[in-house]
């Protein structure tokens, strides 16, 4: 706990460094405050639709479960929201002055860039920790509060962003051959808006989510198999206070360092996780001198320290893979920008490709991970490493928020009639940014992954313990043998699938009116293009904020109804449950995987060809890789990314309605 103040003071502290730098000019304050309106705008309403969804469910917990749980359900979700709020608002201080910086040195708006995501990043892990010893009481409900409104966060903002950045670029770009947040542009405001509330709000609750998930699994492993072990479930959390200390390491390292920023960002990961290997030794020493019994075997100090370095030594290593899928500096990105140059569908062909095969090599690693924990510490070793694994959120988190900060200072840049040099700066951040939000949903993925097997694991005990209780023999059966166990896994390999369709949906739905909105405002003021009209871009941002919370609430809701219709009916009951969550979870992380960065792949391929390859701005490659990012778009920021917390609401839930319907 003492760790998590830390971080959150060392965020305030961010802050104030942050205000104490210079916002530019008046043309730039404009620009900002007119995103920051927008943003706060469209989160207060989000609270307002999530808050009667929230008071429904907290209601039903208190009636048919328990105070407690209840009460939990209210703390997770109210340190999810407050998150994604305060990370927000930090952000768009942040871009307008990473504009700033630019126009001084590319080393100053790095650190800016960064300084800015580090605040939301500390305090996810901070409010995430603390949260977790509040609502000690109420784990599960904590978790499940968490992950629903992650899920409403995710999606909403995904919605959103992609609605409005989809509608700027295909009237914007390829009707109008407007540059990237040109001003004439009537949809460019709410795509500023958007890159708030989806990557910086939406992925601060989805982070938080699932560190906090991850945290509760490695607890419940604790009290459900080392009940007679207090230092089994103080372990997650000691793990969990390290790596915040970690994460400021990182932080400071990025404000001394000198280099090529992807360079300078990657040290700050490899910084945190040397420090937390370090200190992880002596405190797993220390916690379990004479080992721990785990399943009636003796497992020492050693073993379960190696069961954290696992999980640390897959961070970096998702890092790495994820970077090579996605940055413009490698094979598979610079395959889809010679593949643009043959046409649009030749571009499309490659990019889903190459999401696809992005697949192969982190689920390989995923797999490997679980063998080597699992024979050092039984199902406690995985809900080590994942926690290992999430104790770096802080400074992952970090990287991601980079990304729309500086895309929306190279924004701010345009609209403001900045020098083109400082584009070019913001430009060459915002190429890194784009690698580091891909990066960062590869990692979410990964760990909710293997946070899902560990919530598995804790489905099975916790029901287990629940029919014994009654006196009963457990005989229940996940054995692929069972029919009802095949049947669970169809159902949930299936939700995945529904679920992202809807998601897609409902971004072409919400960039449709933004397009014919645009093409409205052009067509009725011609003289917006000559620079004559000014353009509405508040009826682009009301557009769109209405649309994505429309759109939101039924794909948020399909996990919820699918668990409690399948433990109402009564053929189907606890052991098809168990399947459809395996289902959820193996499905789901394929396709997550493969849309994340198989979108990421082509927003940088079409970043490769801005910067003078294969014929540049304007040519042939360029338009048909406009139409891969415009594809990628929801692919990256909204479906797939939307079906991590959509894991965890599945399996948190299961686990919830054991006591209601088993």
């Amino acid at each position: 706990m003492l760790c998590a103040v830390i971080g959150l003071a060392f965020a305030f502290f961010l802050i104030l460094a942050i205000m104490r730098h210079s916002p530019g000019n008046e043309r730039m304050r404009e620009i900002s405050a007119a995103v920051q309106e927008g943003a706060k705008a469209y989160l207060n309403r989000q609270v307002k639709t999530i808050s009667v969804i929230a008071v429904v469910i907290f209601i039903l917990l208190f009636i048919f479960k328990d105070h407690p749980t209840a009460i939990g359900f209210v703390i997770g979700a109210f340190c999810s929201l407050a998150a994604g709020f305060i990370g927000m608002r930090v952000a768009v201080l942040a871009n307008v002055r990473t504009a700033q910086a630019a126009s001084i040195a590319r080393l100053n708006a790095l650190r800016m860039g960064f300084n800015g995501g580090a605040v939301t990043g500390l305090l996810v892990v901070g409010l995430a920790l603390i949260g977790s010893d509040a609502a000690i009481h109420s784990l599960v409900g904590l978790a499940l509060g968490g992950s629903l409104i992650s899920v409403f966060a995710r999606l909403g903002g995904g919605i959103y962003t992609k609605a409005a950045d989809v509608g700027a670029d295909l009237v914007g770009k390829i009707e109008s051959g407007l540059e990237e947040d040109d001003p004439r542009n009537p949809a460019v405001i709410a795509d500023n808006v958007g890159d708030n509330v989806g990557d910086c709000a939406g992925m601060a609750a989805d982070v938080f989510e699932t560190y906090a998930v991850s945290l509760i699994g490695a607890i419940l492993v604790g009290v459900l198999t080392l009940a007679g072990n207090p230092s089994a479930i103080v372990y997650p959390f000691v793990l969990g206070g390290i790596s915040v200390l970690g994460a400021i390491c990182g932080v400071l390292f990025v404000n001394v360092a000198r280099g090529k920023p992807g360079r300078v960002l990657m040290g700050a990961v490899l910084t945190n996780a040397l420090i937390s290997a370090i200190l992880f030794w002596p405190v797993t020493h220390r916690l379990f001198p004479a080992g721990l019994t785990i399943a009636g075997t003796l497992r020492s100090p050693a073993q379960l320290y190696f069961a954290s370095l696992v999980g640390l030594i897959m961070t970096p290593v998702i890092v790495a893979l994820t970077n090579y899928y996605t940055s413009s500096h490698y094979g598979p990105v610079q395959k889809i920008a010679h593949a643009s140059e043959t046409g649009h569908a030749t571009n499309i062909i490659a990019g889903l490709a190459a999401g696809e095969h992005a697949t192969a090599l982190p689920v390989l690693c995923i797999g490997a991970a679980i063998l080597v924990t699992f024979h050092l510490a039984g199902l406690y070793g995985i809900a080590i490493a994942v926690m290992s694994m999430l104790s770096m959120a802080g400074i992952i988190i970090s990287l991601d928020s980079f990304g729309p900060i500086t895309d929306n200072a190279g924004g701010v840049a345009v609209m403001s009639n900045l020098p083109k040099e400082v584009r070019a700066v913001t430009d060459e951040l915002d190429a890194v940014g784009n690698t580091m939000k891909a990066v960062t949903k590869g990692y979410a993925i990964a760990s909710a992954g293997l946070a899902a097997l560990v919530l598995f694991g804790s489905y099975v005990q916790e029901l287990s313990q629940r029919v014994t209780a009654r006196g009963e023999v457990f005989s229940y059966q996940f054995s692929l043998t069972e029919p009802k166990v095949i049947i669970g896994l169809f159902i949930g390999g299936l939700l995945p699938f529904i679920f992202t369709a809807f998601s897609m949906d409902a971004v072409g739905k919400a960039a449709g009116a933004v397009v014919r909105e645009v093409r409205r405002q052009l067509q009725a003021k011609p003289g917006i293009l000559t620079g004559q009209d000014r353009p509405e871009y508040g009826t682009c941002v009301d557009i769109v904020t209405k649309a994505a919370l429309r759109e939101m609430i039924v794909p948020a809701l399909l996990p919820l109804v699918a668990v409690i219709a399948v433990a109402v009916v009564k053929p189907l009951g606890a052991v098809v449950l168990g399947g459809l969550l395996v289902g959820t979870i193996v499905t789901g992380l394929f396709i997550a995987i493969a849309m994340t960065s198989g979108g990421a792949a082509w927003d940088n391929a079409k970043k490769f060809i801005e910067e003078g390859n294969l014929g540049g701005k304007g040519s042939f490659a360029h338009a048909a890789a406009v139409t891969g990012d415009t594809v990628g778009d929801p692919y990256k920021d909204t479906a797939g990314p939307a079906i991590n917390p959509m894991i965890k609401v599945v399996n948190i839930l299961a686990i919830l309605i054991i006591p209601i319907f088993f």
